[in-house]
């Protein structure tokens, strides 16, 4: 496995940190949402076989091996880690934890160029927005990684290995094979980066995760049209749990009623008016 990310990740890793950062809710009696400084991971499953759901910000990999070991009372590792997408804040942890766990990864097939060393991503734009959080966009890390073999295509009859009762959904638009996780019996979502229940390019809100519904992040995002039907297909769905890249969890009545606010008003709420990635 090549580590061709480290030097690039530790020269860009971002001291940005939430009042939230290391703070952990039970979503469900097996979901489990973990704040890692700005960004959300989920620990799916039971201490004898669980599977991680993103791997947080760059140099956490200690950070997110001892909540695993706190949430479960001993120490413990995943069976596999799922991987919605493969931006710097969701696979930062990457290559550190699979030198400690040998375990497979799993992400879309569209995500897989970006997780073998084939393509990096678009930089940040910091025209989509005022925030500072938009204006820094274009320091944040844009390159791919590479972990070789390690990382596996999904299957492609929607399921998920490890995590029976669930299907992945692929949500393209904030990149190209960006997927959720959605269980049917409970309907509960992991979305990723699809919607997140902050607004992210806010420097003030994503430090005191004011909590409000929101599209992908902006400044990454290059596709619209696919991110809007990627929404649209989220809220029929009718979750009754969320678990977002960003912000606090959202359950209920409250979820329902903001996502259905979030498809009526896309453009306004979501979209930015100038985007280099817009058309």
């Amino acid at each position: 496995m090549e580590q061709n990310q480290d030097s690039k990740f530790e020269a860009a890793f971002l001291p940005i940190t939430s009042i939230g950062s290391g703070m952990g809710v039970l979503v469900l009696p097996d979901v489990f949402c973990y704040t890692n400084q700005i960004v959300n991971l989920a620990v799916v499953g039971t201490k004898d076989d669980f599977v991680l759901v993103d791997t947080g910000m760059p140099k956490s990999a200690d950070e997110i091996t001892e909540m695993i070991t706190e949430y479960f009372d001993g120490e413990a590792r995943p069976s596999a880690i799922v991987l919605t997408h493969g931006h710097f804040d969701h696979v930062g942890s990457l290559v550190e934890l699979l030198e400690k766990w040998r375990v497979p990864v799993y992400a879309h097939e569209m995500e897989l160029p970006y997780l073998t060393g084939k393509k990096d991503y678009p930089p940040g734009d910091p025209g989509v927005d005022s925030g500072l959080v938009a204006k820094m966009s274009p320091m944040f890390p844009n390159h791919g990684i590479n972990v070789g073999e390690q990382v596996e295509r999904l299957p492609q009859d929607g399921s998920i290995p490890h995590m029976p009762g669930w299907k992945w959904i692929h949500t393209p638009g904030h990149t190209p094979g960006h997927i959720s996780l959605f269980r049917e019996h409970d309907r509960a979502l992991i979305a990723g980066d699809a919607f997140v229940t902050v607004k992210q390019e806010s420097l003030y809100k994503v430090l005191t995760q004011t909590q409000e519904i929101s599209g992908p992040p902006r400044y990454y995002t290059t596709d619209w049209n696919a991110a809007f039907e990627s929404v649209k297909t989220l809220e029929a769905l009718k979750p009754e749990f969320a678990v977002t890249g960003h912000g606090i969890p959202m359950n209920g009545e409250e979820l329902r009623e903001n996502l259905s606010y979030l498809v009526a008003n896309f453009n306004e709420i979501a979209k930015p008016k100038n985007s280099r990635y817009t058309h």
